[in-house]
């Protein structure tokens, strides 16, 4: 396997890619495809990491005259020669990239979009010295060099008309991740000064632009059409629900399969679908290329190496977080079924303004399916869609964002955490499972069926630990080392030097009893009370909790008996 490519890792540039060796995965079909079906302006919706920027790089390589055509020998669109011939290198091309465009005010904002604009104006500098130019005209271009514009929202505009006049042909006009600005100025309180540039911007490149041969625009969301994309015609959206393209953006199956034979890495392929597939496009089902290229990556340097959450830990997730919080009775019943495996029927609003996301939790379930949170299953008679969350990293994205809420939650109830603590170290199961069942029900449980029954446990064994977290005079310990075995819970009381040992297990079928039965033997018969008699406890209180969706049962070790135990609630 010495010979094998190198894997492009957070490499978006096409050229790069296919000069300097690394693996890729044809897309080249979707020029075809465009050339094919075009129309003037057209805007690809996609999540993040779904290959947008590396698509638009090659769009730009294939379109600009210049170009190096060798970069596409022996891929799909090298055998069209009549549309190579035709389109190869034939235009000026225009490749801007917003998604270096934040701040936390606008002046910040504009500066980035002013020095985005810079950089593209110096790609063409031999506009400087063009015998096509006039002088008013070359002087118009030191000032995009410099960033001294008049007007910055016709920055676009002016460029493309001097490359027209200095080739004489229309220029095709590539801008990536169009939205990110309008994301960054809503989280930032200038939402409605960056939609202005963006619509002034926008319009004068792409609708009264008489330079303009076409125009491909990429994002996440597909920012409503009145608010961005006022007057311009022949404007064609291709969102994740257009079967048109849909192969084009992620891995298909058979892409996936290729690429694990050439890294000799078959044997991978089930873990690499339960995690990173799921999502649908259109008709296609594709996997995030991030995740599996990434993956890959790992396995290639360690074949013992687990799947990890690498699209959900790229970027903020906040997005999921402002939904839980929006979270009334019925969604959280949702959300549970979603994380069940299950799907929900919603209307799905495709055209949003940012302005529009929180007015209503209606809103967020649309904005969840276009950022890749959550993927589309098909459509009800009604016209309602399908959404379930598509796959293993997405689901354990949301059992941690609640498992934060949830502790966020918790510590503004001080009164009942502290009885909750109180509860255990009085003996008084009873009292725990009522405080526990309540925390249960009043918020966000985890009924995951598609996962195995430890990581059923594992939901709530994170949701007590961060409860009983609430006593920062305790020391708590999770899946230590203690006689055996590794115990779920030990907690050590110091004021009055109580060793505290905590069993959890899932109840499957809804067997409570079973369950904590389980759970009590597993702490006798290893012993899990070693660790809490070698750090100096003296009294030693056992518990087994079961739990079963929303609901717990809780039960205390009262005495030994014949090498066998006997357990009971206590009774005040």
């Amino acid at each position: 396997m010495d010979n094998r490519l190198k894997l492009p890792v957070g490499i978006e540039d096409f050229e790069e890619i296919r000069k300097e060796g690394f693996y890729y995965i044809d897309k080249t079909k979707l020029i075809e495809q465009l050339l094919m079906n075009w129309g003037k302006v057209n805007l690809f919706t996609r999540p993040r990491r779904f290959g947008k920027t590396l698509n638009m790089s090659m769009f730009k390589s294939f379109f600009e005259i210049g170009t190096d055509k060798s970069v596409f020998d022996e891929l799909y669109i090298s055998r069209n020669k009549k549309l190579c011939n035709e389109h190869m290198g034939k235009y000026p091309v225009i490749f801007l990239s917003l998604k270096g465009v934040d701040g936390l005010t606008f002046d910040i904002a504009l500066k980035r979009i002013t020095t985005t604009m810079k950089n593209e104006a110096r790609r063409h500098y031999y506009l400087k010295d063009s015998g096509k130019l006039v002088n008013e005209e070359r002087m118009q271009y030191e000032q995009l060099l410099l960033g001294q514009m008049d007007d910055v929202a016709d920055s676009i505009r002016l460029l493309s008309e001097l490359l027209c006049k200095h080739y004489g042909k229309k220029v095709i006009i590539l801008i990536d991740e169009y939205d990110v600005p309008l994301d960054k100025a809503f989280s930032n309180g200038y939402y409605d000064e960056m939609s202005e540039l963006i619509r002034g911007l926008l319009g004068q490149a792409l609708k009264t632009n008489d330079f303009l041969q076409f125009a491909i625009l990429t994002g996440c969301l597909r920012v409503s059409k009145e608010s961005i994309f006022t007057g311009i015609n022949n404007f064609k959206v291709l969102s994740i629900m257009d079967t048109r393209f849909d192969e084009q953006f992620g891995f298909t199956d058979e892409e996936v399969k290729q690429i694990l034979t050439d890294y000799g890495l078959s044997s991978y392929f089930g873990e690499i679908k339960e995690w990173y597939d799921g999502y649908r496009f259109g008709n296609a089902d594709v996997y995030c290329p991030w995740d599996v290229v990434n993956y890959i990556d790992l396995l290639c340097a360690d074949s013992k190496a687990l799947p990890q959450d690498f699209w959900s830990n790229s970027s903020g997730n906040t997005i999921v977080r402002r939904f839980i919080d929006k979270a009334n009775v019925q969604t959280k019943a949702e959300i549970e079924k979603l994380i069940a495996g299950e799907s929900i029927e919603k209307d799905v609003l495709q055209e949003l303004t940012y302005n529009e996301i929180d007015k209503s939790i209606e809103n967020l379930w649309s904005v969840l399916l276009t950022t890749g949170y959550l993927t589309q299953n098909g459509r009800t008679t009604s016209g309602k869609y399908l959404l379930k969350i598509p796959n293993r990293e997405i689901r354990n994205l949301f059992s941690r964002q609640i498992k934060e809420w949830f502790s966020d939650v918790s510590r503004s109830d001080g009164k009942v955490l502290e009885e909750l603590c109180g509860a255990f170290v009085n003996k008084e199961p009873e009292k725990i499972e009522k405080i526990f069942g309540d925390y249960l029900w009043n918020t966000i449980s985890i009924r995951d069926t598609a996962v195995a029954k430890e990581k059923k446990e594992n939901f709530y064994h994170g949701i007590l630990l961060g409860l009983l977290g609430y006593k920062s005079t305790w020391r708590m310990m999770s899946n230590a080392e203690s006689g055996t075995g590794y115990s779920d819970i030990l907690v050590e009381v110091g004021e009055n030097r109580t060793g505290i040992a905590i069993e959890l297990k899932y109840a499957e079928g809804g067997d409570m009893d079973a369950a904590c039965a389980e759970a009590l033997q597993q702490i006798e018969e290893k012993d899990y009370i070693a660790r809490l008699k070698q750090d100096g406890m003296q009294n030693f209180i056992k518990y087994g909790i079961a739990c079963f969706k929303k609901n717990c049962k809780v039960i205390r070790i009262l005495m030994k008996f014949s090498m066998r135990f006997m357990y009971r609630r206590i009774i005040k």
